[in-house]
């Protein structure tokens, strides 16, 4: 039994002076856990329906009720945006504080290859590779893989290419090894985005470009997946259809193919909305793009596999193929088939985890 207490100031005007007066009402309620043969419901029920006649309020309980239901469908609505909407605004946060250290420096040039952006790109690839390892646990395998020189990185393209960018953080952080990367153009001409994707080497590079890059002994990602695979794949499904341009920058250029995945990476961002309409209005735009949700913070493993050497023997065709293959053997050895959430944080907790 809960003796609820309750408070009222009376206002007594007595000789031109305001006095309150304190009285004290106590009421006794029964409460579920000392009521016998009525339940937590039922209990509740009551003591709304006494609660609102009290203040001449009779719908209290249907209020209360509808008012937690709504409460409770805006917080699934937006919590899951939240990680969305924070990774935007950081994005353009760092395009900001680029921009003024340019400006501040009197630079005009928007070559980011210098000596000038190393400090900045040092930063922020620190605070990239800080988030990777605290919200999702990131770690790289098959750093051996990689050979000095220049080399092609070939990535499945998943929702949300953070994997990509958390490898590219540590690659920098680890070996001061910097990666170009082609990105959708789209993607580069995000609102207030375009000053940091320059500073990180990621730009809408046409084929000379990527080939140039490449000759100038610099190492350049690529996802040939693109928009389409990262809109409608589909449980780790590579979606390549016949492009083989990749590839053909790898012949031109006589350099190796290093295929990576990274394991749980669907889990961690999602999209909704996939149907014969959107995928029609996206191969005829090239615009669309899902509504993303998610930022779970899964486990992260990023599997770098064995380099793909040039062989001058080999088609464009060939070369793509057998890229392919390389990422779903990777894929196939590392990732469990169909992905789950719950299973992926769950990994978070996997102490006695060992790299095959």
């Amino acid at each position: 039994m809960l003796k609820l207490e309750f408070f009222i100031y009376l206002g007594v005007n007595s000789g031109g002076k305001y006095h309150q007066n304190q009285r004290r009402f106590n009421w006794i309620c029964f409460l579920p856990w000392h009521t016998r043969g009525a339940s937590y419901q039922e209990t509740m029920s009551r003591f709304t329906q006494m609660l609102g006649n009290w203040i001449s309020f009779p719908s209290m309980e249907e209020y209360l009720s509808s008012r937690t239901y709504s409460w409770w469908l805006s917080m699934l609505l937006i919590l899951p945006c939240s990680i969305i909407i924070m990774t935007y605004l950081f994005i353009c946060a760092i395009s900001f504080l680029l921009y003024v250290h340019k400006k501040r420096n009197n630079r005009q040039e928007t070559d980011f290859d210098t000596k000038f952006w190393k400090k900045p790109k040092q930063i922020t690839f620190q605070v990239l590779d800080i988030f990777g390892k605290i919200w999702h646990g990131y770690e790289v395998f098959g750093m051996e893989h990689l050979p000095k020189g220049p080399v092609l990185i070939i990535f499945y393209h998943p929702v949300c290419t953070i994997d990509y960018f958390f490898l590219i953080a540590r690659l920098f952080k680890e070996t001061g090894r910097e990666c170009f990367s082609i990105c959708d153009h789209a993607i580069y001409r995000f609102p207030g985005w375009k000053t940091a994707l320059d500073a990180a080497g990621l730009k809408d590079f046409n084929k000379a470009e990527c080939v140039e890059i490449l000759k100038k002994g610099h190492s350049l990602g690529i996802a040939p997946g693109g928009g389409r695979e990262g809109n409608f794949g589909t449980d780790y499904n590579i979606m390549w259809g016949n492009r083989t341009g990749f590839a053909q920058i790898a012949l031109e250029a006589k350099v190796p193919i290093i295929p990576i995945f990274t394991q749980n990476i669907c889990e961690a961002y999602r999209n909704i909305g996939k149907s014969r309409l959107t995928r029609w209005l996206y191969e005829k735009t090239r615009l669309i793009y899902l509504p993303v949700y998610g930022g779970f913070p899964v486990k992260l493993r990023t599997y770098i596999g064995e380099p793909i050497p040039y062989d001058p023997n080999i088609t464009a065709a060939e070369l793509a193929e057998k890229t392919k293959t390389a990422i779903e053997n990777l894929r196939d050895k590392h990732q469990k088939r169909p992905g789950n959430i719950l299973r992926a944080l769950s990994e978070r907790f996997d102490k006695h985890y060992k790299a095959d």
